[in-house]
């Protein structure tokens, strides 16, 4: 989904032009910003309250990343994550989360293997209690964890992305009893890493982005997607 360089956005990251990009991005993925909604270089800016350079800016690298189109002459509106896109996305993490898992087996630390025991057992609890806002956060401190374990920062980087381009739709779709399930992939995804088999964690963590995906196209995915061109 994207072409341009990825070292110069990592050193970006906490500049102007990268806060600026990274809040815009974040609102189109949220929903806040609506599939074909025009957005407003000075309108922007002033609620930002930063000039209409790194606004543009903003724009031109989001256009990279297929969530806006600029059309000369009318303006910037906003293209956004599609259910096609999903597909693709999980498609591609499916793999990508397989390659993670078998690298985290060689590199992961004791301090990892501890924070992902705790996190799967705190899952457990508030997925119980039907605290689902924790359980979505506990849920992405997983597969960070996960990504850092790896020891890869192009492939960290790269599965960090596709996570945050399907945010929206996972809060949505872990409300179900899907955020159970999900923990429970997370355990043996975790005793494969444990165990040193880097050949099951890889296929296990393969198998758990085709059942999430799976699980949001029986909860209505189209539908999810949807919802932020209304």
């Amino acid at each position: 989904m994207k072409n341009y360089d990825v070292t110069a956005e990592v050193s970006d990251k906490f500049s102007l032009r990268g806060r600026v990009f990274q809040k815009i991005r974040s609102d189109i993925l949220n929903g806040v910003y609506k599939e074909r909604e025009e957005l407003k270089e000075v309108a922007i800016g002033e609620e930002l309250g930063v000039s209409r350079t790194p606004v543009r800016e903003a724009f031109r690298q989001l256009e990279l990343e297929g969530l806006l189109q600029i059309i000369p002459n009318k303006g910037a509106y906003v293209t956004g994550i599609t259910a096609e896109d999903v597909k693709d996305i999980y498609m591609i993490r499916s793999r990508l989360e397989g390659l993670a898992a078998r690298w985290a087996t060689e590199h992961i630390t004791e301090e990892q293997i501890e924070e992902m025991e705790e996190n799967v057992y705190l899952a457990e609890f508030h997925a119980q209690k039907g605290h689902m806002d924790q359980m979505t956060q506990l849920d992405n401190r997983f597969h960070e964890i996960l990504y850092e374990a790896c020891k890869s920062k192009m492939l960290e980087h790269l599965l960090k992305d596709y996570h945050d381009y399907v945010l929206r739709v996972r809060k949505k779709t872990l409300s179900t009893k899907r955020g159970l399930e999900s923990n429970g992939e997370h355990r043996a995804i975790l005793e494969a890493i444990k165990a040193k088999d880097a050949d099951l964690a890889e296929q296990l963590a393969h198998t758990h982005m085709i059942n999430a995906y799976e699980n949001m196209v029986a909860n209505g995915l189209k539908e999810l997607c949807e919802e932020g061109t209304k």
